[in-house]
């Protein structure tokens, strides 16, 4: 893959140690990669847009987290449900502003 033009990263909730802990993993943020990596692939966009998981970035009473680079979108509260609204906003260059952080 060239450089993709969009970057996704979602929270998982990884400490530095690879412990799996924390708010971002107990509200589904493992769910959400898993729902945004299909949306990609449904869409016909994985060579424009890769999807990654994360550590924690610390904002777990926003959490999950989704940030999207280089736009340098920040999500917070995010679920499963969210993830086409989310993709439908970054394909019309636009913000989601319900959950923008």
């Amino acid at each position: 893959m060239d450089k993709p033009k969009h970057h996704i990263f979602v929270c998982a909730s990884t400490r530095l140690n690879g412990t799996v802990q924390g708010v971002c993993a107990k509200k589904e943020s493992h769910d959400i990669l898993q729902a945004l990596v299909e949306e990609v692939n449904d869409r016909g966009i994985e060579d424009t847009v890769m999807v990654s998981q994360m550590g924690c970035v610390g904002l777990c009473s926003m959490g999950p987290v989704v940030m999207i680079y280089p736009d340098t979108i920040w999500y917070g509260n995010v679920t499963p449900d969210d993830v086409a609204d989310i993709m439908d906003a970054l394909e019309e260059g636009e913000t989601l502003e319900r959950l923008a952080i």
